[in-house]
């Protein structure tokens, strides 16, 4: 043989099957030579030397193409010997019932992987090899297995002269061109599913031959008639109409139930999920929770945070990966299809727990800081609300000196609440969290204010009686100012802007000037999102309606025309 034959090897495949790597002109040359070697020893060999010696050599082709093991791989002496030894017992000692046993198995297997065959000329040599092996049992082994069935003169010259054609035929079709990785498939539950058809064909044509006393081909063909039945009541059952669930569905919960537990489990993981809050935590104790399955012995995993393990290691190994966790799973023997299947799932959920928990890690980062930069950027514009007062003095000052009564007057009365606004300020930069706004009486904050403005062109008002109302001083020290500011500077150098400041029952705050209306472009947004601006407006207003929602008040612009911009600030309902 060639050596690329030698090296021909196996691949894993997904759960549920094997899979063989060798080239596809390589695996019909394998295949044609090791169904004329049986050929040879059953139908010409019989009884003979030789033909133990073909059954020999058939055997060794066998274990060249065989989907069961990988070339590459080391065998161990005592699986060597053991393989040795039954090729000897089924060269040396095979009789009819063994053969018919065997041939049965090679039509699962070849049939096995027609469905697992993209190539449409390994499909064929995949249907005629079954042929081949599914002809020779019914026509030639099983009547010689029942010595007292006879079957005519045409048959068997079909069998000795016909039938050797399907072989050759496979010989002359080009195998199709596979990569090196590109697998061929062996589905592990159709081959056992054809080979328990094969045996139910030859047992129930023996048992209906013998009630019925009649003829052999007679009673196949009867057989037949009774599977192909059998086989389409069976594919009615499995999807059947009028809203039925068939033996799918029945099926399905089985599989899921099937030495594992899926819903207790899916329960325990989502109970993990609630109890531990740190997404590394939940992966090393949702895994530490699997030891306890009989054919689990350790984990490792690795993400991009962490990598850990839990358990021992072990001979056997599988792996998952779910998202950005791979995780390796020890075993002390090599696992079930129907095993892999529901730790491939568990693992998926457990990346699917991780991957919430990440997003709602970072989701709490981004709210974090969310909260530094809104505190911030208030803190900001109160310190620059500030300055603006700071530098309100430092004009009176050049304009009507230090010893100006009046001037002394002013910075007795401004000084004190500067003092007071950036104390409070400070005190909210060390720890945010710890100050929280007061209400103050209405009256006395009205006197602070107009106190704070003495000189500017302000006009100060009431609409009601402010006896016994209180407001949140901080709310309205921050927008009052930030409006007040702004009407002063948005006008033209060298003019006046004039403000009318009007305090309501609610409380509601009203602030008037006579300068240029906001451009319709900005009013959508000037209190929903910074805009950018030269004479102050945009930041300081959107910062000012946040924290009067944060607050339960609202920030709106209730008049917008020449001569008359109106913001108003009261509470929401």
């Amino acid at each position: 043989m060639p050596d690329e034959l030698l090296n021909a090897g196996l691949k894993p495949g997904p759960a549920g099957s094997v899979v063989t790597a060798a080239p596809g002109r390589h695996l019909n040359l394998l295949l044609a030579a090791m169904l004329l070697t049986l050929y040879g020893a059953i139908i010409w060999g019989a009884g003979e030397w030789w033909g133990r010696g073909m059954l020999l050599a058939h055997f060794g082709l066998f274990l060249l193409w065989q989907p069961v093991w990988r070339g590459e791989r080391e065998i161990p002496t005592t699986r060597a010997l053991l393989v040795l030894g039954l090729g000897l017992l089924f060269a040396v000692f095979g009789n009819w019932w063994l053969i018919a046993t065997w041939i049965a198995m090679l039509f699962g297997l070849i049939g096995g992987g027609v469905p697992g065959t993209t190539g449409r000329k390994g499909r064929i040599v995949s249907i005629l090899g079954a042929v081949f092996l599914i002809a020779m049992l019914l026509m030639w082994v099983v009547p010689h297995l029942f010595s007292e069935y006879f079957v005519e003169a045409g048959a068997t010259f079909f069998v000795r002269y016909g039938l050797p054609l399907l072989p050759l035929v496979i010989l002359l079709i080009p195998g199709d061109e596979r990569r090196q990785n590109d697998p061929v498939i062996v589905d592990l539950f159709y081959s056992v599913v054809l080979f328990l058809l094969v045996v139910a064909l030859v047992l129930g044509s023996f048992v209906i031959q013998e009630i019925s006393h009649g003829e052999y081909l007679l009673g196949l063909a009867q057989t037949l008639m009774v599977i192909a039945l059998v086989l389409v009541g069976l594919s009615w059952l499995w999807n059947p109409r009028a809203g039925v669930a068939g033996i799918r569905t029945l099926l399905s919960r089985y599989l899921l139930g099937l030495g594992l537990p899926f819903e207790q489990r899916m329960r325990r993981l989502a109970l993990l999920a609630q109890n531990e809050s740190q997404p590394e935590r939940f992966l090393e104790v949702a895994l530490s929770d699997l030891l306890d399955l009989p054919w689990v012995r350790g984990f490792a995993w690795t993400t991009m945070m962490s990598a850990g393990t839990v358990g021992a290691e072990a001979a056997h190994t599988e792996f998952f990966e779910s998202g950005d966790i791979a995780v390796t799973m020890y075993s002390g023997a090599p696992c079930s299809p129907a095993i892999l299947l529901h730790m491939n799932l568990l693992m998926q959920m457990i990346g699917h727990f991780y991957e919430a928990q990440r997003q709602e890690q970072r989701r709490q980062q981004s709210a974090y800081a969310q909260a530094i930069y809104q505190t911030g950027a208030r803190l900001t514009h109160d310190i620059k609300n500030l300055l603006q007062s700071l530098r309100s003095l430092c004009a009176a000052a050049e304009m009507r000196g230090a010893d100006d009564v009046a001037f002394r007057a002013l910075v007795q009365r401004q000084l004190p609440q500067i003092t007071q606004r950036l104390g409070a300020t400070l005190e909210k930069l060390k720890s945010p969290a710890a100050v929280s706004g007061k209400d103050v009486d209405a009256s006395i904050w009205w006197q602070a204010l107009q106190s704070r403005h003495a000189g500017r062109p302000v006009v100060f008002d009431t609409d009601g009686d402010l006896a016994g109302m209180r407001l949140p001083v901080e709310l309205f020290d921050s927008v009052v100012e930030t409006l007040i500011g702004n009407a002063l500077y948005k006008g033209a150098p060298g003019a006046t802007v004039w403000v009318r400041v009007v305090l309501a029952p609610g409380p509601r705050l009203r602030v008037f000037d006579d300068g240029a209306p906001i451009p319709e472009s900005l009013v959508p947004q000037i209190l929903h999102a910074p805009v950018a601006s030269d004479s102050g407006l945009g930041v300081g207003l959107y910062q000012a309606a946040t924290f009067a929602r944060q607050s339960g008040y609202a920030l709106r612009l209730a008049e917008n025309r020449a001569g008359s911009v109106c913001f108003e600030l009261g509470r929401t309902g």
